[in-house]
């Protein structure tokens, strides 16, 4: 938790030393009521004194209470600024450190896990964070000060409120013990009920189609259950806390004025008033003194769960990103859209198997070169190399005849049209979705932004929609169709364009005349760069310059069409699964 609060800037310090002093101000006034109580009983008592007396004493006490509202306010202010802009900060740095992550740590931590941490985590610890400038600072001060101020008045007045005390720290001492080891569970669980919902929102039509709604329930209830159970315990636990307050707070009056009383029955005509009066001044300060600690209650009562919310993020934050930026910037050589695989191998972490093993090949500019393979051959594996989503483990990848580690990623990435698998859409225009993002080159045109999508296929559908190219998409494309996103998505590539294409099976949605079609543009348009892509269909790659059959990431065949055709039997039968002889040799 402190290691986190050292993010703490210069300007948010300046606030925090600000609000001290107003608490001291405000602890002071408080303190002080007592003493004006003290006098006014004195004053009411005494033979002779006048109502002008008591009055100035009751507006000493009002101006002490205004005072102390003011400096409530002002702390209360700085607090709440403190605390959100700590805590904006805080997600700041999360999205800005998850952004950086490569796909080893995003599988390290899900999805879930990771939005459990940028909203619930950091609130947690910005809800401690606005309580803590005002009750961690305060009651310390008050509980000593108060403490001060009764020390030696009274023996068994003071017996009595220690005696209080003990009870009290004795009781926030045992919930804790009871609750403390279920906070980190809590927040676990609350990963888990993300997950199930994200889960089942994302595959709805699956889950409808498959009638598994009930399944899906259950699936969810454990997962609810389990962090019900574990949150009404710790509240029904906490919720103890506030009656045992409330009876040591009454019991202490009660005791305080029962000692009082039996101490001016014993004592003498001349002296009842003086004890009376301390009896009212030591009750007043007794009560500060406990709900100084009630207030640190409080506080303890949110420690726990900040800091295991501190410690995730904290992990999040401190976690060693393997994918680490090289120093090149620019371009070194005259080359370019070239791309090598040296010997290239590769195994997932904590795996102990390799995907890819010892893959060779070049792609020159304007070269077409395409991956086939059974699912699970490693295709998309070996392309996710190329733009740095892995790293190799063993070999080399060169672009442009340098090793991609020793790019910047930044520059690297400005080099690379990449179309996804499954095609990614953003909550924003048509438009937007393909003008998507930086190149490094200057700023696209609308001209080139509709040439892009032309190319892709994409005008005429989207010329029908209701705002045509200022048309809304939802999150995740819903409101379109799959062929429709993918040709969105390779549109969005074209229009950035690279030096180096990636198509990962981009068009497996599509039809095969608009297959055909798109193809057939996209080989005139990128002439001039390299495209490397991964398909299942014979009928996508048979016309690329280079084929590169993959089974279980060893490469079996290396050639055109006609060749693999001839020497290459899984080539052969996968191509005569697809099509006919007569096709295949067309």
């Amino acid at each position: 938790m402190f290691k986190l609060l050292k993010k703490i800037n210069g300007k948010e310090l300046v606030y925090i030393l600000i609000s001290l002093i107003f608490i001291v101000g405000q602890v002071w006034l408080d303190l002080k009521l007592p003493d004006y109580m003290s006098n006014i009983t004195t004053i009411v008592q005494t033979p002779g004194s006048s109502v002008t007396e008591v009055l100035k004493q009751g507006g000493y006490m009002l101006a002490c209470a205004l005072g102390s509202l003011v400096s409530a306010c002002i702390v209360g202010y700085f607090a709440s600024y403190v605390a959100s802009s700590f805590s904006r900060k805080l997600r700041g740095e999360l999205f800005e450190k998850v952004e950086n992550f490569s796909m080893e740590e995003m599988n390290k931590f899900s999805i879930s896990s990771l939005i459990t941490r940028t909203t619930n985590d950091v609130e947690q610890v910005e809800m401690l964070i606005a309580m803590g400038m005002q009750l961690i600072v305060k009651a310390p001060i008050t509980a000593v000060w108060a403490i001060m101020k009764i020390l030696n008045k009274n023996f068994t007045w003071s017996a009595i409120t220690g005696g209080a005390i003990l009870i009290l720290i004795s009781t926030i001492a045992l919930l804790m013990k009871l609750v403390f080891p279920n906070f980190k569970k809590v927040q676990n669980l609350i990963d888990n009920v993300n997950n199930v919902t994200r889960e089942n929102l994302t595959g709805i039509r699956v889950v409808r189609a498959f009638n598994a709604e009930k399944y899906q329930e259950d699936k969810f209830e454990v997962q609810n259950k389990e962090l019900t159970r574990l949150q009404t315990f710790n509240q029904s636990t906490m919720s103890i806390m506030s009656p045992i307050m409330y009876m040591i707070m009454n019991g202490l009056t009660l005791s305080i004025y029962f000692a009082g009383a039996f101490m001016i029955e014993q004592a003498g005509i001349s002296d009842r008033i003086s004890i009376f009066s301390d009896m009212v001044v030591f009750s007043s300060y007794a009560m500060q003194a406990i709900m100084s600690f009630l207030m640190l209650a409080m506080i303890f009562m949110m420690y726990p769960r900040a800091a295991v919310s501190a410690k995730r993020i904290l992990e999040v934050l401190e976690s060693k990103i393997t994918i680490k930026d090289g120093k090149i910037n620019e371009d070194k050589n005259d080359l370019k859209g070239t791309v090598e695989f040296k010997n290239v191998s590769f195994k997932y972490p904590d795996s102990q198997e390799y995907t890819i093993k010892n893959i060779s090949f070049k792609a020159n500019k304007g070269e077409t070169v395409a991956i086939i393979g059974s699912t699970g051959a490693g295709k998309s594996t070996l392309i996710n190399l190329i733009p740095r989503f892995f790293d190799t483990t063993e070999g080399e990848i060169l672009v442009d005849g340098i090793n991609v580690k020793e790019y910047t990623q930044e520059f690297l990435h400005n080099k690379i049209g990449y179309v996804p698998q499954k095609a990614v859409m953003f909550s924003d225009t048509v438009i937007n979705n393909v003008d998507y993002g930086e190149n490094g080159k200057k700023e696209k045109t609308e001209e080139q932004i509709k040439k892009a999508i032309e190319v892709a296929q994409g005008k005429d559908f989207i010329e029908k929609m209701e705002n045509k190219y200022e048309s809304h998409i939802s999150a995740g494309g819903s409101n379109i169709s799959g062929g429709q996103k993918q040709r969105i998505a390779i549109a969005r590539a074209i229009a950035r364009d690279p030096e180096i294409y990636i198509f990962d099976d981009s068009f497996s949605a599509l039809d095969y005349k608009t297959d055909f079609k798109l193809r057939k543009e996209l080989k005139e348009y990128t002439k001039d760069a390299t495209s490397i892509i991964v398909a299942q269909r014979i009928g996508t790659v048979m016309h690329a310059d280079k084929i590169i059959v993959l089974e279980d990431g060893k490469s079996v065949g290396i050639g055109t069409h006609k060749e693999l055709l001839k020497n290459c039997s899984v080539y052969q039968e996968i191509a005569y699964s697809q099509l006919s002889k007569d096709e295949l040799e067309s």
